[in-house]
């Protein structure tokens, strides 16, 4: 089985601030995926170019395998306590794990990370580092499919303060809360925004500090087929569709014309619901061995407004997708349950438009945004053109 990572987090700004004091930087090399949470000192403009060069820096040195003893004292050296307050200008959290989950965890004066493993919050063991006269805690990570990590800024223990809580938000009632609502099948992204929604409503939607969860989610492959709008010629549709069907994985088709050149060569037939989950958006269909059908343009429109939430990072709506209508079928299907994403884009022109405003170049744009987005989620996307 082939695992893969995901990372996604949530920020919400100090109340009044433009800028968040919060910064989260990730990226790909080979099989690691570095993720570094960075809270810089204080709130607005100060704080986001402390925590924006402290994460950036150490994403980079520790995704290029510099021992991380050396990227914390690059960091320290750089950005020196504050003689006043006597702490760090920033502190940070980095995540540096591979596809099979074998890494690390390394924390500087961040709140401590959770460990989500096979539905519980719970706490890594973490050995302290004396790094330049700073205490680092170094935790060796061995995750399995399904386990998030989750690393935050102090925004988080302390929503509440003065207002619903008089001493915060207590961490072991933060994992009690995550018990209760996390489960091993959410993104990061959902994960990470599960609880900073919870800090928000603690904090009465006007938070007193920078708060950001960030996560990360190893999980199993699962690749998605999405064939939307005919080839150009007609002697194609046996190949387009052969190479649709190829490989393991969901298949989803995206379009009435499509739909019928698909039922056509697979000997089916369509079957259409009459059932408006919502009354903006045409129903689905079904066709036997396809995963998903739906309707093309219109659904595809709102599909790219929710990719739009969905990768906003102060965006607090649920990153899951309960409704029965096209769009949000398609949703759960690509934003939550995909890892890899193959477009077979057909470039004809649809005869079912014509006279109405929708062309070719159109559809294309919508399928460019769409795959732009779902990159964005960390998804790897392919697109194939006939």
């Amino acid at each position: 089985m082939e695992l893969c990572l995901e990372t996604g987090y949530t920020s919400l700004n100090h109340v009044g601030e433009e800028l968040c004091g919060d910064h989260v930087e990730s990226c790909v090399n080979g099989d690691y995926t570095t993720l570094v949470l960075a809270d810089g000192l204080g709130s607005g403009v100060k704080a986001s170019i402390l925590s924006t060069l402290t994460s950036k820096i150490l994403c980079t040195m520790v995704s290029n395998e510099i021992d991380i003893v050396e990227c914390v004292q690059t960091i320290i050296e750089t950005l020196p306590v504050c003689k006043v307050r006597e702490v760090a200008y920033s502190t940070f959290s980095v995540i540096h794990v591979n596809r099979e989950g074998k890494g690390y965890l390394f924390e500087f004066d961040n709140p401590e990370a959770i460990y989500y493993h096979q539905g519980k919050a719970i706490d890594f063991d973490r050995e302290a580092l004396d790094v330049c006269g700073h205490t680092v805690y170094k935790s060796v990570l061995n995750l399995v499919d399904g386990d998030i990590v989750m690393v935050m800024s102090d925004g988080t223990v302390h929503a509440g303060i003065g207002l619903v809580l008089n001493f915060g938000w207590p961490r072991e009632k933060i994992k009690e809360y995550l018990d209760h609502h996390l489960d091993d099948k959410m993104t990061a992204r959902a994960a990470a925004c599960v609880l900073a929604s919870a800090c928000n409503e603690i904090y009465e939607g006007k938070p007193s500090d920078d708060t950001t969860v960030a996560a990360v989610r190893i999980r199993s492959r699962m690749d998605v087929n999405v064939m939307v709008g005919p080839p150009v010629n007609k002697e194609q549709d046996e190949e387009h569709v052969r190479r649709f069907m190829e490989g393991d994985g969901l298949k989803v088709v995206c379009g009435g014309t499509s739909s019928k050149i698909l039922a056509r060569q697979l000997g089916k037939r369509v079957k259409s619901s009459l059932d408006y989950h919502d009354p903006t958006i045409p129903p689905i269909g079904h066709i036997d061995g396809i995963d998903l059908v739906t309707e093309g343009v219109i659904t595809l429109r709102r599909l790219l407004e929710l990719s739009r939430k969905y990768i906003s990072i102060s965006d607090l709506t649920p990153k899951y997708f309960d409704k029965e209508d096209g769009a949000s079928l398609l949703a759960d299907v690509l934003f939550e349950r995909s890892t890899h994403v193959h477009f077979f884009v057909g470039q004809s022109v649809n005869e079912a438009h014509q006279g109405l405003e929708i062309d070719i170049t159109m559809k294309l744009k919508l399928v460019e945004s769409l795959a732009a987005n779902l990159r964005a989620m960390g998804k790897e996307v392919t697109l194939l053109y006939d």
